[in-house]
């Protein structure tokens, strides 16, 4: 049977809770990550939010921006997540602006993917190291003075061709060399276990508790 959360009783954190993204993938995934806890995730699109221009420069900023548009707007709890791609050989980019990458619609995966492998026509093979960065923020009310903040970062290489037809994003392009398997072609929970976004929930929960012994 799977441990409980105990949550500190001064967050009051009970019922909806909003998620503000509209990427289905990130909504499936934290409600998997986080389904111990006494709340009900809810997608911001279930609400017509109007989502928050993410003008921040980290992965930090427009986390909050977008918690604090969705908690303003609903009257509820918000939880965002902002998470991207981070190549070495690139400087950092996609970074922060990964969704956006290419100079298509927000959230064109494949748009995106075929910009990448493009712009890593010419790196070698020894120099393709990433690592997917996701950050969690979590509001009680849109001027929460401390919001909760958990991070994750998982490591693994850029290939040359897409693998694997699970996971959603960069996933088929993101090598995990522990698994030997791309991102897309690992299942749900291995995918759960080890992944930023993973991570990041691992890090919510020891934020909002601790496990029962």
């Amino acid at each position: 049977m799977t441990d409980a959360i105990v949550v500190p009783p001064s967050l009051n954190l009970s019922g909806d809770i909003v998620v503000a993204t509209g990427n289905q993938g990130k909504v499936a995934e934290l409600a998997r990550l986080l389904a111990q806890l006494p709340v009900n995730l809810r997608p911001q699109s279930e609400f017509n939010v109007i989502a928050a221009e993410e003008t921040g420069l980290t992965f930090v900023e427009n986390a909050i921006l977008k918690a604090r548009a969705v908690a303003a707007q609903t009257g509820l709890p918000a939880l965002a997540d902002d998470s991207g791609l981070e190549v070495d050989a690139l400087l950092g980019a996609p970074g922060v602006r990964s969704a956006r990458y290419a100079q298509g619609s927000d959230g064109d995966d494949e748009a995106n993917k075929d910009k990448l492998l493009e712009t890593m026509a010419n790196v070698p093979d020894g120099a393709r190291q990433a690592r997917f960065h996701c950050v969690l923020v979590l509001l009680r009310h849109p001027n929460d003075p401390v919001p909760l903040i958990a991070q994750g970062r998982w490591e693994g290489i850029i290939l040359r061709e897409p693998q694997g037809n699970g996971g959603f994003g960069y996933d088929p392009l993101f090598f995990v060399p522990s698994h030997g398997l791309s991102a897309a072609e690992l299942d749900p929970a291995q995918k759960n276990a080890i992944s930023h976004r993973g991570l990041a929930a691992a890090d919510m929960l020891a934020l909002l508790g601790q496990r029962r012994e």
